[in-house]
């Protein structure tokens, strides 16, 4: 009982960052992101070429990869969702919608239907663990996807409450009509959000490949683990995110247990 409590703690740790950007953008822009789990898979896939290519750990590219992703933030608001909220809430759905099946059709062409993984590139890490007493296991990769979730959802609550720019973000979340009168530019603070939060994608579409093997169409289904860790934390709640994802996959290995012994 007790590893089983431990380890849905450790893979609500990857909950935790999977949904911190789908949380994050909904949060600022009202915004549901179709194309987060596309996005994910794309980053994990960016990170795997430069580490193949540039024979690079995995840790090493994803240095550069968040940089990429958080200008491919801002360029998905500025083009895509800046322009398709002028029309109304649906218009954002169809859009990311159309872009996550973009995504998926062009990672299928250039890259096939095989499946890739980081886990080569880092080594023992991947599936060394420790044993407490009791039988208890701890995954080291699984450690540290935990503690880099409770880092970066710590992080991100510290610089929305100390920082000029994110105290422009919560005051632009609340009410955008009065943040203008205050003098904040709503549009420059909407970019810089979807930046944040597409680079939060990028570190969870790394630890997505490190963690387990991926292909062109597993977007959909990162986007249903984040949905379900939204929907359990509260949407724009990102300090509940952790605890929220750590309920829900804590459910997830209760019930893949009971599979596993009825079958």
């Amino acid at each position: 009982m007790a590893d089983q409590i431990l380890q849905g703690i450790f893979l609500g740790g990857y909950y935790a960052l999977i949904a911190c950007g789908l949380s994050f953008m909904y949060g600022v822009l009202r915004v549901i992101n179709l194309a987060h789990g596309s996005l994910a898979v794309t980053a994990g896939y960016v990170v795997w070429l430069l580490a193949d290519h540039l024979k690079i750990s995995p840790f090493l590219a994803l240095v550069a990869v968040v940089p990429l992703m958080a200008a491919a933030g801002w360029l998905l608001q500025r083009a895509v969702l800046e322009r398709s909220l002028r029309s109304g809430a649906l218009t954002p759905l169809l859009a990311t919608f159309g872009l996550a099946v973009v995504i998926d059709n062009l990672l299928f062409q250039r890259f096939g239907a095989d499946t890739r993984s980081l886990a080569p590139g880092i080594g023992d890490l991947a599936f060394n663990s420790w044993t407490l007493p009791g039988g208890v296991t701890v995954g080291q990769l699984a450690l540290l996807t935990l503690v880099v979730a409770v880092g970066l959802l710590g992080g991100l609550q510290l610089f929305l409450k100390w920082t000029p720019l994110g105290r422009a973000i919560r005051a632009t979340a609340e009410d955008p009509d009065t943040a203008e009168l205050v003098g904040i530019d709503s549009r420059r603070v909407y970019a810089a959000a979807a930046a944040i939060a597409i680079a939060t994608v990028g570190i969870a579409g790394a630890f997505l490949g490190m963690r387990a093997t991926f292909d062109p169409y597993t977007g959909p289904t990162q986007l249903i683990f984040a949905f379900e860790a939204v929907v359990i934390g509260g949407a724009g709640r990102c300090g509940e995110r952790s605890p929220a994802a750590s309920r829900s996959a804590s459910r997830r290995t209760s019930d893949r247990k009971f599979a596993r012994r009825a079958f």
